[in-house]
């Protein structure tokens, strides 16, 4: 049978999308683009424009393919399932149970029973699915899933109650996936999770993300390491003294910020003062000089007023990111943040986050000008705008002249700043 796949979402979706896709490929289904008997869309639930997103997606495959087996799963449909079968779809999965929702994709498509559902209840999870990792043989970089669910409750976030709490994939178990991906041509892995800093919790014997960040570096010491969202709390000295050495660590460090106003950050239930957070940059910067230190910035919680959100943009500009994303705050049902007062209009937080996006253009383009002049290291990945366009190890992208780079390392001289990038020719 022929299948495709939609993802909505963040990069463990995506990574759980292609062990989807590895699944039906060894039963000996197809990845097509059209005429397809199944069509899998894999949904988010990070933000209300995310919901609009899963249920457009939704409707428009359903409108369009009438006879055609629709599987929905993901943290919208696990949080959101009686109102994701009322829109006639045959197959309702949630953020598990992967491998159940595949075999019920395939017997719908045999014999069009009324709509199945393997949705479970996920806050009593209490074990780390384990997935096939990596991607299609296409794709420059393969994606790791070391770590599931979150245990902070951060007051505007639904996500621990569509993936439950903290479950870690065994150090020995990540190794063995690293060199499989490392055999199979990948130079970069994409270290994943949903919160990756709480990798080891639930192992209770103090085994920490550094233990294993460490021991995938030195497994693969000829592959790109790249790491995903790190809670700030877990760079400390011993994190950056152990790390450093290790020349195949991308020197990317996504902090998730939210804000640089410690009253917000209260009122979010962050677990660190702006200064803790300083701390951390303070570390990379000294470790792994030239680093790209990059975040996410909410605007517009509620109750921030315009000295607070001041200080928030006083506090990023002091950092120095190399990247934002500025996210406007979206109210979530089910959330404390959802029942506070004084929530903040649309109208003025589409205005707070111009003003972010702002300051996180300027300090984009101070990080990309100090590279002009340099050479770098680029892994190339697709032909783009007349350009062949990678990443250097920082993260930042690349476009360059040439022939046949996908999937090359090579060397590079940065030219020019471009909107999104740098132009660089080829050493």
């Amino acid at each position: 049978m022929k299948f495709q796949c939609y993802t909505l979402g963040c990069k463990v979706n995506q990574y759980e999308t292609q062990a989807m896709e590895q699944m039906l490929l060894a039963l000996g289904h197809e990845n097509a683009e059209e005429n397809c008997d199944i069509y899998i869309i894999n949904t988010c639930t990070v933000t209300a424009v995310a919901d609009r997103k899963n249920r457009t997606l939704i409707h428009r495959l359903r409108r369009e393919h009438p006879d055609c087996v629709i599987g929905v799963c993901g943290c919208y449909s696990q949080l959101n399932e009686q109102t994701v079968r009322q829109m006639g779809v045959d197959v309702i999965g949630g953020s598990g149970k992967r491998r159940e929702f595949i075999s019920l994709l395939l017997q719908a498509a045999e014999d069009r029973r009324e709509a199945q559902s393997c949705v479970d209840a996920a806050l009593k999870r209490r074990s780390f699915e384990l997935l096939p990792a990596g991607g299609l043989s296409h794709r420059t970089r393969a994606m790791l899933k070391v770590q599931d669910g979150c245990n902070n409750f951060c007051s505007y976030c639904i996500i621990p109650y569509a993936r439950g709490p903290v479950r870690s994939l065994p150090l020995a178990e990540a190794v063995a996936q690293a060199k499989a991906l490392r055999d199979q041509g990948y130079l970069e892995i994409v270290v994943t999770g949903i919160e990756i800093a709480s990798w080891g919790w639930d192992f209770k014997d103090g085994s920490c993300i550094t233990d294993l960040l460490e021991a995938i570096c030195k497994a693969v010491p000829e592959v790109r390491i790249r790491l995903g969202s790190l809670e700030p709390r877990v760079i400390d000295e011993a994190f950056c003294r152990r790390l450093s050495p290790c020349g195949n660590l991308c020197p990317q460090f996504h902090l998730s910020l939210q804000s640089g106003s410690e009253a917000v950050l209260q009122r979010m239930r962050r677990k660190y003062p702006p200064q803790r957070y300083y701390e951390s940059v303070t570390l990379l910067t000294r470790y792994f000089p030239g680093c790209a230190i990059t975040t996410d910035l909410i605007v517009g919680f509620p109750g921030e007023t315009d000295q607070e959100l001041e200080e928030s943009l006083a506090f990023c500009e002091k950092c120095g990111f190399a990247a934002m994303h500025i996210f406007p705050y979206s109210r979530r049902t089910g959330t404390p943040a959802a029942d506070m007062k004084a929530q903040i209009p649309k109208g003025e937080k589409t205005k707070r986050s111009v003003r972010a996006a702002e300051v996180a253009g300027r300090l984009q383009e101070a990080y990309h000008r100090a590279l002009l002049d340099t050479v770098q290291e680029v892994l190339f990945e697709q032909e783009e705008q007349g350009f062949f366009t990678g990443h250097m190890k920082n993260g930042v992208k690349v476009y360059a002249k040439g022939e046949n780079l996908q999937n090359a390392l090579r060397s590079v001289r940065i030219l020019a700043l471009r909107a999104d990038g740098v132009e660089a020719e080829l050493g």
